[in-house]
């Protein structure tokens, strides 16, 4: 399991993904998961996953330049939920980036793809107006996580700054506005 940040926008994908900086994608959600978040922010008309590689973990907290040190806190929260040894190494392949067989993410200065990711999240929400994110710690999606159904946090475009971690908390939709 990874970090995943989720956005529901009222940009169709194609606009999301022009206002993206290189090196993060937006992947659309099934529709099931769409209408989930489409629940919570009623003006979406997309519902997407914002990537960089394989997770959204670099969005959310830098990787120790040691990866057993990083991998160590992921299998600290996959042992909390229960995942056999062949689960973790399935995830934690994912989370390296090689999943795909492709490359792992190029390496960047500390703070890159937050501070990447938070002048898109300021850029985005004064184009197209309020968007709803969400961060979640799974690979089982949003249709059983009960987090995005919870009471969404509404904050200015002011307050995306710094770690995404402290404007995006864990399990709680936040609409930037």
């Amino acid at each position: 399991m990874c970090y995943f940040v989720y956005l529901a926008s009222p940009l169709t994908l194609s606009e999301v993904r022009s206002m993206l900086p290189e090196g993060l994608v937006a992947d659309a959600l099934p529709v099931a998961e769409q209408q989930v978040l489409q629940g919570v922010h009623y003006d979406a008309n997309i519902g997407a996953r914002i990537l960089h590689g394989e997770c959204s973990c670099d969005l959310v907290r830098e990787r120790d330049p040691d990866p057993g040190v990083d991998e160590a806190v992921h299998r600290q929260r996959y042992r909390q939920l229960g995942y056999d040894r062949g689960r973790m190494v399935r995830y934690l392949e994912r989370h390296r980036g090689n999943a795909g067989g492709g490359r792992p993410p190029r390496p960047r200065p500390p703070g890159y793809w937050g501070d990447a990711f938070n002048a898109f999240v300021v850029e985005h929400a004064r184009n197209a107006g309020p968007t709803l994110f969400y961060r979640h710690f799974s690979h089982e999606g949003l249709l059983k996580d009960e987090g995005i159904r919870s009471a969404v946090r509404k904050i200015p475009v002011a307050e995306v700054r710094g770690p995404v971690a402290e404007w995006l908390p864990e399990g709680v939709p936040v609409l930037v506005r």
